[in-house]
This record gives C-alpha cells, sequence and structure tokens, in this order.
C-alpha cells in the first residue's frame, strides 16, 4: 500500500489532529469514513458489522493519534487500522465454532475443504497476483512454508540459508500476500483464510 503525499490543509489538519484537535478529527472522518465503510463492507459483507468496526477505526485512530506522521497520507493509515480489525475479526471466527458455521451456513460459496480452495480459478488468481509482488526468494520460501507446509528448518536447508532468515522472509512475505488479499478480494472465504493460515 503505497503512501500518498500530503499537500496544503490536509497536512496542516493532521498536526492539529495529533495534538488532539477535535475539528481535525471531525475533518477526516466526514472526508474519509464513508470509503472505509465501504471497504469494511466489501470485506465482511455486513452493513452493522461494517458500522462498528468503521466506529472501532475512528476510536483507535483517536487513541493513536500522537503515533500519526503528518507526512504521510491519512486514509492509508486508518486502512491500516480496518486490515487489522477484519483480520481479528476473522482470527475470532475461527476460535469459535457456532460463528464459524453461521459463516459457512451464510454464504455458501465457501469451501470446507483446501483442496477446493485451491482449484478455485478466482481465488488462485489472486493469490497467484499476490505471491508475483515477492521477491524471488520470498516466494519460494512463502510457498515452501505457508502451501506445501515444510518446516523452516527443512526449508533453510534446502535453500542453503539459515533458519532464522527464513523465518524474516516469511514474515515479510505474509504481510505482502495478506495486504494484497485485503485489498484485491472481496471473497470472504480467502480473507478467513488469509487471516487464519498467513498468521
Amino acid at each position: 500500500m503505497q503512501n500518498e503525499n500530503l499537500t496544503g490543509d490536509e497536512g496542516d489538519l493532521l498536526i492539529s489532529l495529533k495534538k488532539g484537535d477535535k475539528t481535525a478529527f471531525d475533518f477526516f472522518y466526514r472526508k474519509y469514513s464513508k470509503g472505509i465503510y465501504q471497504k469494511l463492507n466489501y470485506m465482511v459483507k455486513s452493513p452493522e458489522l461494517s458500522e462498528e468496526m468503521l466506529q472501532d477505526v475512528f476510536v483507535k485512530v483517536w487513541l493513536k493519534k500522537e503515533d500519526l506522521d503528518e507526512n504521510r497520507s491519512f486514509r492509508n493509515w486508518a486502512l491500516t487500522i480496518a486490515q487489522n480489525l477484519v483480520y481479528d475479526y476473522f482470527r475470532k471466527l475461527a476460535l469459535d465454532n457456532k460463528m464459524q458455521q453461521h459463516l459457512i451456513e451464510t454464504f455458501s460459496e465457501f469451501y470446507n475443504q483446501t483442496e477446493d480452495y485451491l482449484l478455485n480459478k478466482e481465488r488462485q488468481a489472486v493469490l497467484t497476483k499476490a505471491m508475483d509482488k515477492l521477491t524471488p526468494q520470498r516466494k519460494e520460501i512463502f510457498k515452501m512454508c505457508k502451501i506445501e507446509g515444510r518446516s523452516y528448518k527443512e526449508v533453510a536447508e534446502m535453500l542453503s540459508i539459515s533458519p532464522s532468515t527464513v523465518s524474516n522472509q516469511l514474515v515479510s512475505a505474509t504481510k505482502t500476500v495478506k495486504d494484497y488479499v485485503f485489498f484485491h478480494s472481496g471473497d470472504l472465504f480467502m480473507l478467513y483464510l488469509a487471516a487464519i493460515f498467513m498468521s
């Protein structure tokens, strides 16, 4: 997710927001809440949940306002918060059997088997494009660890690198793939898998 250069009033308002100016906060809420809500609803397919998450996003914005970088995009920062909320939601679903069942029953296109997921052309295309954003080494490590299920030690031996290098590269690769999935897929099952198996 690329940062946008800020100019003029918005940059000044970011500085004001960082200092606790509620008028600046209201400006950013009015300007970006609709777009963030649409993104959340695209992800979770629930207007009520999306509205709740939107409020959580801006609560976090206010609580973390001192961490703002006034030279970077507010929109991207807020969308990162939204992304984390979506993945937290799906991770919680993984721990709640009733919620899992509801999710599967509500969205009949979900697949219960990983094989079905991998055979779905659209989902595979998104994953392929996400992996294409990786460097060759990270792509290979991601494939071997996340898709083939190999251990760090096994991958390290096969690639003649240290296990710590495998771990560090996998962390970076996983973040890149998850970011791509979040911003390019409205498929709930794919987001669910990204939250659970790419954590």
